[in-house]
């Protein structure tokens, strides 16, 4: 089953490319590594905001980074032309905007990394990293960068 077929089956369309806000591009490719900027949380196409921990829950956040997930699927099929020629995703790292106290940014991040997994299956299993930040630009709630082995 392709990559898409799996998308799909989810009901998930990949969205297109978000223009940079800032002085960046959204991917680097060397090599055959492809590097996603950051992709903040999104909802109705607007940041979403909000801290974890305190008006967001531990569940809000986890929806918040599988959305992420689908705007970095759009980026890495603009980046590489085919989903079906990603060949392992590598990396993972994960900004929880959060309040001192809240301590589920591994929780947070499933969010992104299960969508990862049902999309890519075995290719989807990565390393990660999830941290909790004082802010993410714009008050997004989440923010998640990629990083992907391409063919």
């Amino acid at each position: 089953m392709s990559v898409y077929d799996r998308l799909n089956s989810l009901g998930i369309s990949l969205p297109p490319v978000a223009v940079p806000v800032a002085a960046y591009v959204p991917f680097v490719r060397t090599g055959n590594l492809v590097f996603l900027s950051g992709h903040i949380a999104k909802r109705d196409g607007k940041p979403w905001v909000g801290q974890l921990g305190g008006d967001l829950s531990t569940a809000e956040g986890r929806d918040a980074a599988r959305a992420v997930a689908i705007d970095l699927l759009g980026t890495l099929h603009a980046a590489v032309g085919s989903l079906d020629r990603i060949t392992r995703i590598v990396k993972v790292m994960s900004l929880v905007n959060c309040t001192p106290s809240f301590t589920e940014q591994h929780l947070v991040t499933n969010g992104c990394s299960d969508l990862l997994a049902e999309v890519f299956g075995d290719k989807g299993a990565h390393a990660r990293s999830a941290f909790g930040v004082a802010q993410i630009p714009m008050g997004a709630c989440v923010e998640i960068d990629l990083v992907a082995e391409v063919a």
